[in-house]
């Protein structure tokens, strides 16, 4: 899953993406208003962190103009006031959720995880397909009561397939919601992974869950 950052506190965004990495989230970041509409106008993104006070624009600013947009990435706010009209303004702009500085990251991580499975329409962080059952917060994958072992990065693939089980998802789309912009990887790497999950999912199993639909993409699901 991929978060924005969106930070001008030069400790506290690299502190932020520290953590969201090491919670196995693709993270990319930023430190102005400007920027960060420069980043969700390019990226899909499953949910940005974004600070009130940004230079160029602030964060209400950035986010009212992504929702005139359009733009329904959920939006968790952070900020120093801990006022209510602070906070009844930043819900007012779009904002999904709104955490007070200082905060515990554990806290944060959380929060993230209810945006992102109220943003899939999920209501719990487990998720199953047949007889396969990933638990996107233990990171842990079986199918039919026998454990998978997968890399952090195949079961980053899986999670977003399962996210969006039975809707088709293009290359691009998975490519986005897995790898951030800085990643250099091969135009195949999509396809790669979708390899190497097959066998681990699919191979000597039946039905099998992860299909290609021609000239689109794939999709996880029970049945052709």
């Amino acid at each position: 899953m991929r978060i924005l950052v969106v930070e001008d506190q030069p400790e506290m965004n690299a502190l932020l993406v520290k953590q969201l990495e090491a919670a196995h989230y693709s993270v990319d970041s930023c430190a102005t208003g400007p920027d960060a509409l420069d980043y969700l106008a390019a990226g899909a993104y499953d949910a940005v962190v974004l600070d009130v006070m940004l230079p160029g624009l602030d964060g209400l600013q950035v986010l009212a103009r992504r929702r005139a947009a359009g733009d329904k990435t959920p939006v968790l706010l952070l900020t120093a006031r801990d006022g209510v009209d602070d906070r009844v303004r930043g819900l007012d702009s779009g904002a999904d959720d709104y955490l007070v500085k200082p905060f515990a990251l554990q806290e944060l991580l959380a929060r993230l995880r209810v945006l992102i499975r109220r943003g899939t329409g999920q209501v719990s962080d487990v998720i199953t397909v047949g007889d396969l059952r990933i638990d996107c917060t233990a990171r842990t994958a079986s199918r039919g009561g026998q454990a998978l072992a997968l890399s952090a990065k195949e079961f980053a693939v899986l999670e977003y397939l399962a996210r969006n089980a039975g809707v088709v998802l293009s290359r691009e789309r998975i490519s986005q919601g897995v790898w951030n912009f800085d990643y250099e990887g091969g135009s195949n790497v999509v396809d790669v992974y979708i390899r190497y999950l097959r066998k681990k999912i699919d191979d000597g199993r039946e039905p099998k869950l992860i299909h290609t639909v021609r000239g689109v993409g794939y999709v996880l699901r029970e049945g052709v």
